[in-house]
């Protein structure tokens, strides 16, 4: 498989840290071909602006997705937006490895789909959810929380982590076309022991090099 993984973690020796290492890792020993979009240490810049363009529709008022629309008829996307929807284009799995930060991706990684997810090219009228345009390719969630699993449960504090998630896995991702796989998720991962995370990796190496036998679960409706 050819595969995606967009890490999103400011600190490189983190638990998210570790885990983007041992998904590159273990796949790249399984003979799959990995490329990696480390946001922070990219420096991606997550501002949508007429930046995202090298060419111009409408010079008078900016309206990002016409804009993008005439950016894919004519090869007008900055070099960075470009070679991020190159490697969506690319890519039979995409991963996301992110922690959970006010219920959501952190703001470097939703500046990346606001900017990446581009009209014309990722999406478009007629071209959305089970005909998105990145139809056929899967994606797939790896997150850590703050807080606990009991938390995240139906009753729990925070509420259920699957509809924490569906915005993410719904409106993002099957928005476009993919078919999302079940989340990795690792509860309290900065007050459990090394034990506990050392098990944790194995038990993620483990799921990876089964991947390609998963069934995609999707993510619910609202």
């Amino acid at each position: 498989m050819k595969i995606l993984l967009v890490y999103a973690h400011p600190e490189a020796d983190s638990f998210n840290g570790a885990l983007r290492d041992i998904t590159v890792k273990t796949l790249t020993e399984l003979g799959h071909e990995v490329k990696v979009s480390d946001l922070y240490a990219m420096q991606f810049d997550p501002v949508s602006s007429r930046r995202n363009f090298t060419t111009v529709k409408n010079p008078d008022f900016l309206k990002l997705q016409f804009e993008e629309m005439h950016a894919t008829e004519h090869e007008g996307f900055a070099p960075d937006v470009a070679s991020e929807i190159a490697k969506l284009k690319w890519a039979d799995l995409m991963i996301w490895q992110f922690p959970l930060w006010w219920f959501s991706v952190p703001a470097i990684l939703k500046g990346w789909v606001d900017r990446v997810f581009a009209m014309g090219s990722v999406y478009g009228y007629g071209h959305m959810y089970e005909d998105g345009m990145l139809r056929g390719k899967r994606a797939l969630l790896s997150v850590t929380t703050g807080a606990g699993a009991d938390a995240y449960k139906p009753d729990g504090s925070n509420g259920d982590i699957n509809a924490v998630l569906r915005p993410i896995q719904r409106g993002m991702l099957e928005f476009v076309g993919f078919e999302v796989l079940r989340p990795q998720i690792y509860y309290s991962a900065s007050k459990v022991d090394q034990t506990q995370r050392q098990a944790w990796l194995q038990e993620w190496a483990t799921r990876l090099a089964d991947l390609e036998a998963e069934t995609p679960v999707g993510a619910g409706r609202y």
